[in-house]
């Protein structure tokens, strides 16, 4: 089935006040603040405090306190992480053991859920390198704890701004389709655990969250600078996507491309390895944007947020099979208040659909 409705473009499903996406002018807005004023100047606990704003009684000024508690409360569920649940990938076993936590609506809830995919996730991939998992520490930032429940070891300074600049730009992101989906489950009044279970499922697609670990990949098998070009024809002559190119809404190049591009070359110094990996990106990504330019002329394919994420998380450490799951560490702020936010609209999101199919026919004879 064709037609102009497929995928709902331009369609206006809601009324926010948390975050427009400008296609045509390349720009984020998260509640009166452009990406470029947030990006390596707020924390995401700070964000997380500015999308949530209005949405709950008793919001603290600073919820660097409250969400650490929340760290060191949900890691009690990662008890239920058995080998069954470990040889899943880490979406999967991340979003189990998130589905054991109680559905409500209030502060709470909010924090367990934004707590839940920066632990489970860290138990989960230490299970799968066969190591125990390393019990949050509330007195940390939420950036820094992630990366040390990763590891079990202390991340240096500049690795932590690298991450909390990575949760920043991807906090939130207009009516994207796993917030869309989130919004559907809250429209019901069903909980929050449950709008965030409805974005993490969508996140899991490969259309949606999945381009990072495929950006690695590419660059792996791009290997130097000056093979960038002929590898890239190559992609495009077998109808291959490249990955880490083009987006939906942007007609110019993705914000959010910019602030981490940022964050590594930050991250980068006194690194020994990033360097070279960063100009492979940079050779890839000039490549790329003159290859797609001359053969899809009509189109508008530029550099999106995939490309230096998947280069970030790399650097960071993360598995590539966990690099969706990092992403939710992020947008579980913005699920939460988008959900909050059609909550008080207290209107059930109920489209319509126009029927294509065959029409009944004349006389026929009733089923025996």
């Amino acid at each position: 089935m064709g037609g102009e409705l497929d995928g709902l473009e331009g369609v206006v499903a809601a009324e926010t006040v948390l975050s427009e996406v400008d296609g045509a002018a390349g720009r984020l807005i998260i509640r009166g603040f452009t990406l470029d004023e947030l990006s390596g100047r707020w924390t995401f606990e700070a964000v997380a405090r500015l999308l949530w704003g209005g949405f709950f009684d008793g919001l603290p000024d600073d919820l660097r306190p409250a969400i650490g508690a929340a760290r060191e409360e949900v890691f009690g569920e990662v008890r239920a992480l058995d080998a069954a649940l470990v040889a899943r990938p880490p979406m999967e076993a991340m979003r189990a053991l998130t589905a054991r936590l109680s559905d409500g609506d209030d502060l709470a809830t909010a924090l367990r859920l934004t707590a839940a995919p920066a632990v489970f996730t860290a138990a989960v991939t230490r299970a799968r390198a066969s190591e125990a998992a390393v019990a949050p520490d509330a007195a940390l930032g939420h950036a820094e704890d992630i990366l040390r429940m990763t590891r079990g070891a202390p991340a240096r300074r500049a690795e932590v701004a690298a991450l909390d600049a990575y949760l920043v730009a991807v906090a939130d992101h207009g009516l994207n389709a796993s917030t869309f989906a989130a919004r559907v489950v809250a429209s019901t009044r069903a909980g929050l655990t449950s709008s965030v279970l409805a974005g993490l499922s969508a996140l899991k697609g490969p259309l949606h969250g999945g381009a990072p670990g495929p950006v690695i990949e590419m660059l792996d098998a791009v290997g130097e600078p000056r093979n960038a070009r002929v590898w890239l024809e190559a992609a495009l002559d077998r109808g291959d996507r490249l990955m880490g190119f083009g987006h939906r809404v942007y007609r110019v190049r993705d914000p959010r491309a910019d602030a981490l591009r940022r964050a590594v070359k930050d991250l980068g110094e006194g690194s020994n390895r990033l360097p070279g990996r960063l100009a492979l990106a940079e050779a890839v990504e000039a490549a790329a944007l003159a290859v797609l330019a001359e053969r899809k002329p009509e189109r508008s394919l530029q550099t999106n947020v995939e490309l230096y994420t998947g280069l970030l998380l790399e650097a960071l450490a993360f598995p590539r099979d966990a690099f969706a799951c990092v992403f939710a560490m992020a947008r579980v702020a913005g699920w939460i208040a988008h959900a909050r936010e059609q909550q008080a609209a207290g209107r059930l999101i109920r489209p319509q659909s126009r029927y294509v199919g065959p029409e009944p026919a004349e006389g026929r004879p009733a089923a025996a």
